[in-house]
């Protein structure tokens, strides 16, 4: 039997809305991930160095993190399911660029295309998802959309490494067409409804223009931070910052409510917790990728499979972790599996050539609980926190919390990889080193963890 509500006195069937808005959920995350593991491949193939090679996954968060906030207010104004369309509409054809790329350079532009439409529909999703639920169901319907960001975000590899070692790094990309073009005919379909809480408001353009600016200038100095150019951009981007919350805060309709974050405790932590985990916890997928192929010496496809462990218990744990944030405090249970989030990560320090796969395999189990218990309800804490007609803007700055973290988790690994490996092809004289860039890369991401246990405690005071 369908499940409906009526919204303006109109029927909306909220299972179909969940199963589109999740379908979604699954691609962007999934293309963001399942490129790691075929990165030794395609450093082969095309003739990669190690920091380009950074750049084909960096080139993706960077520009979904650039535009996901102006995106966000721009749905709020003019329709989330328009915004939504046209994102899964580029995100495909970007998708089939990225196929027949036929150097790095071209792959990284691809990657950027893909970037601004996995932003469109990020911060369209989670948004409609709460305006369709009412609140004595959000949890519910988070938890599962956000455990199909997770097996997006952890099955990449996966399928990543089965698609590279039997049809190439290509079918990656071919691999989203059909399900892109699955979920356009669904919108058209099943998604009547429209969904703008702001429509009498006016589009901040200096703000949109400024915050894509400075939001630039701050991670590509970030990552080539050992440059002098790049501290330049990163010294203008923080100059910009400041520029930009002052902006805010004097504009009728700005991009980005910045006073959420200066009046709204639980919002604004909850966020900081959000930023500084997923700054820890990029860096798994992506050494763990390099770290099995390069030095223990697997395939993709076996690499894909150890990978999937953390898949499983996150699948597994998250609905449950949403369902418990309906009953009870979602930032003390945000804050328990930060915890152990931190102790996956601890394991990992420590990992050595003769490390075992069991004991990998243990961490990657440690961390999969950990971020189910953590991911949903910390949403939860973050969209319940605000009035509806910032439902558009709240979804946005979570997915951008979370694109940031992710891109400044690989500005630490392109810098790491600069001062130990350098701009060389990996090569097994240079694996003494990757693997020293690994284990400083999981040390840094323990001590982000530690303080994102103390920013979601935070919350709570």
């Amino acid at each position: 039997m369908e499940s409906k509500v009526s919204v303006k006195d109109r029927e909306v069937n909220k299972t179909a809305i969940l199963l589109i808005a999740t379908l979604a959920s699954f691609l962007t995350p999934f293309m963001g991930t399942s490129i790691n593991i075929a990165l030794p491949t395609i450093a082969k193939e095309l003739a990669v160095n190690a920091i380009l090679l950074s750049w084909i996954t960096t080139a993706f968060f960077l520009t979904s993190a650039m535009f996901a906030i102006p995106f966000g207010r721009i749905a709020d104004m003019y329709g989330m399911k328009k915004i939504f369309t046209y994102g899964i509409v580029i995100l495909t054809i970007a998708s089939l660029l990225a196929a027949i790329s036929p150097s790095a350079e071209f792959l990284i532009i691809a990657r950027v295309i893909q970037g601004i439409g996995s932003a469109m529909v990020f911060v369209t999703g989670l948004a409609i998802i709460m305006s369709v639920f009412p609140p004595q169901e959000r949890g519910k319907a988070i938890g599962i959309n956000i455990s199909v960001v997770y097996i997006g975000l952890v099955m990449g590899p996966v399928l990543g490494g089965f698609l590279t070692q039997y049809l190439g790094w290509r079918s990656i990309f071919y691999i989203i067409l059909p399900l892109g073009l699955l979920v356009i005919a669904l919108v058209f379909w099943k998604m009547k409804e429209e969904w703008a809480e702001c429509k009498d408001e006016k589009l901040d353009h200096w703000g949109s223009i400024l915050y894509i600016l400075m939001l630039a200038l701050i991670l590509i100095g970030f990552s080539t931070i050992t440059e002098t150019l790049g501290l330049v951009m990163l010294i203008l981007g923080i100059i910009g910052l400041i520029g930009f919350v002052m902006w805010e805060l004097r504009v009728e309709h700005p991009i980005l409510e910045v006073r959420l974050f200066f009046e709204n405790r639980r919002f604004a932590f909850s966020n900081l917790a959000t930023l500084i985990s997923y700054m820890g916890l990029f860096a798994v997928g992506f050494l763990l990728s390099l770290y099995l192929q390069f030095i223990k010496g697997f395939d993709p496809n076996i690499t894909g499979l150890i990978l999937v462990v953390q898949t499983v218990f996150m699948v597994i744990i998250s609905p449950i972790a949403g369902r418990l944030s309906d009953k009870f405090d979602p930032g003390r249970l945000a804050s328990l599996g930060m915890a152990l989030i931190t102790i996956g990560l601890l394991i990992f320090a420590f990992i050595t050539v003769e490390t075992s796969i069991s004991v990998i395999i243990i961490g990657l189990a440690i961390l999969g609980v950990g971020i189910g218990i953590f991911s949903a309800p910390n949403t939860h804490s973050i969209m319940g926190s605000v009035e509806r007609k910032y439902y558009g803007v709240a979804s946005a700055t979570v997915s951008t919390m979370r694109l940031l973290g992710q891109t400044f988790g690989m500005g630490i690994i392109i810098l790491i990889f600069a001062v130990y490996i350098g701009a060389v092809q990996f090569t097994p004289q240079n694996y003494p080193e990757l693997l020293t860039s690994i284990q400083v890369a999981f040390f840094i991401s323990v001590i982000l963890s530690i303080i994102a246990i103390f920013a979601s405690l935070a919350r709570n005071k």
